[in-house]
This record gives C-alpha cells, sequence and structure tokens, in this order.
C-alpha cells in the first residue's frame, strides 16, 4: 500500500520541465519588480554609490540588463543559463555595494540580514544550473 502510494505520488509530482518553467518564472518576475523600481525612478543613486567606490557611472546603468533584459529571457527561456549568470552577477554586485553591512546581521524575525539577497542569487544559479527545460521559446540550442 505504502509502495502504490508512493508511486502515485511521484506520478504526480514528476514533472521536472514544468518545475524549471515555474522556477524560471517566479524568479524572474520578482526581479523584475526591481527592474520596475529603477525604470520609474532611474539608476542615479547606485551611479553615486559606485562613484564613491571609485567605478565609472555608466555601470549603473548595468542595473537595467541584469533586472529587465535578462529576466526577460529567463522567462521566454531564451539564452536562459547566460541570462541567469547576468543576472547573479548582478545580485552579487548589489549585495557588495549595499547590503555588506547586513552580512552579520538579523531582522526582527530572526532572519539573516541578507536572506532576500541570497534568495535571489540562489535562484538565479539555480537557474543557470538547471537551464530552462523543455518549455522555452526556442529550441535546445538556445536555451
Amino acid at each position: 500500500m505504502l509502495k502504490t502510494l508512493n508511486q502515485f505520488f511521484t506520478r504526480l509530482t514528476d514533472h521536472q520541465d514544468g518545475g524549471k518553467l515555474l522556477l524560471r518564472v517566479s524568479f524572474s518576475i520578482l526581479i523584475l519588480f526591481h527592474g520596475v523600481a529603477k525604470v520609474q525612478h532611474g539608476v542615479g543613486w547606485i551611479g553615486d554609490i559606485l562613484v564613491s567606490k571609485g567605478i565609472p557611472y555608466f555601470i549603473a546603468y548595468g542595473a537595467y540588463i541584469g533586472e529587465i533584459a535578462a529576466p526577460i529571457l529567463i522567462i521566454l527561456g531564451i539564452f536562459t543559463r547566460p541570462a541567469a549568470l547576468v543576472v547573479a552577477i548582478n545580485l552579487l554586485v548589489a549585495t557588495l555595494l549595499v547590503g555588506m553591512g547586513k552580512f552579520f546581521t538579523l531582522t526582527n524575525v530572526g532572519a539573516w540580514g541578507l536572506e532576500s539577497e541570497a534568495f535571489f542569487f540562489l535562484g538565479a544559479v539555480i537557474t543557470m544550473m538547471l537551464g530552462s527545460g523543455r518549455y522555452s521559446m526556442v529550441g535546445p540550442d538556445y536555451r
């Protein structure tokens, strides 16, 4: 009986390509919210932080690539792995610029101060490792 129940549950939940689709779409939509904020409010504050650290201002415009272009590619399943790498690098740079003061902190509810950043970074790395799966807008050569 237990074996039959396990087989039923496995058949019900064994949809790896559907899981990859759900991961990449949900992850990318959440990243896109950050990109929309950059479109609405600009990247001037990022450029100012970069300049204060001796990095050229124009690199701030990379936020548009990492938070808008790359997530859209990931959603569509086009160049998923390279796009996920771009998002991961974007998150790493953002965390190094503004988040390192939270590295050894906990929030009021006991969460790690960099929990969101780590979640998004690992989501990008996992998406990069898994690729788009079967459900994408292009053939396997461009996933």
